[in-house]
């Protein structure tokens, strides 16, 4: 099972008592805009992916790992690659943190860091993209942060409160591999 440790946080694999942690992110429909959701999940769902989640990601295209403060076993946030591609060599990478008091608490940053790290060094991944709301400017600026940069807008991509809005494909390239 993955572990991954920085100074303040740590990113854990998934666990069976994270399911109501998960229900309640999922069905948060503030986020449903930047987690692609058009439907509430069920708990029932939620367990069977659960329950599957000891899949690799060579077996099921994508990880998800709990965003855990050092000091506690407790998910503050989810985040994910996906569309996971071993023949080019890239992923999708997505993260939410579920409250927004640890929204500005340097969380998402170290997270990100640490998962980019993990997919550039250990899964050998050629790129990464995310895939962020035009208006979302703090998703955007912590991206930019490790040097993710716009290829592309797709117009009226997402719709939510009654209009569609573009989204961004950013995308990050190891140059090493």
């Amino acid at each position: 099972m993955i572990t991954l440790k920085g100074n303040n946080i740590s990113l854990r694999a998934l666990e069976p008592e994270d399911l109501e942690f998960i229900y309640h992110i999922e069905n948060d429909e503030n986020i449903w805009e930047v987690s692609n959701t058009q439907t509430p999940y069920s708990k029932f769902l939620i367990h069977q992916y659960l329950e599957n989640a000891h899949q690799d990601i060579y077996e099921a295209k994508q990880l998800r790992l709990a965003i855990c403060k050092n000091d506690s076993r407790n998910p503050i946030g989810l985040i994910d690659l996906f569309d996971f591609d071993p023949k080019n060599n890239r992923a999708g990478i997505g993260i939410v943190i579920q409250n927004e008091i640890d929204r500005t608490q340097g969380f998402g940053k170290e997270a990100l860091g640490l998962l980019i790290d993990y997919s550039f060094n250990q899964l050998q991944l050629h790129q990464l993209y995310a895939n962020i709301g035009i208006d979302n400017v703090s998703s955007i600026n912590l991206f930019a942060t490790f040097g993710f940069q716009k290829i592309g807008i797709k117009k009226d991509w997402i719709y939510f409160n009654n209009s569609y809005h573009d989204e961004a494909i950013y995308q990050l390239i190891n140059h090493q591999h």
